[in-house]
């Protein structure tokens, strides 16, 4: 994942930064406790595509 584009890219529901996961290739909100699928190198931001994080995943 190119960092300026992650740098530019924020989460479609809280409007907040989103960390890349490169093992899983996910994007990251923790806000919304989101995970995005990355696809080919894409991030598919859309809610209904992505999964809802544990505790456990968020470190809590």
């Amino acid at each position: 994942m190119d960092t300026k584009l992650l740098e530019l890219l924020v989460c479609p529901v809280t409007k907040g930064p989103l960390e890349y996961d490169r093992e899983k290739q996910e994007l990251i909100s923790r806000s919304a406790r989101l995970a995005y699928p990355v696809r080919d190198g894409l991030p598919v931001l859309l809610e209904n595509e992505a999964r809802t994080l544990t505790d456990e995943e968020l470190g809590l």
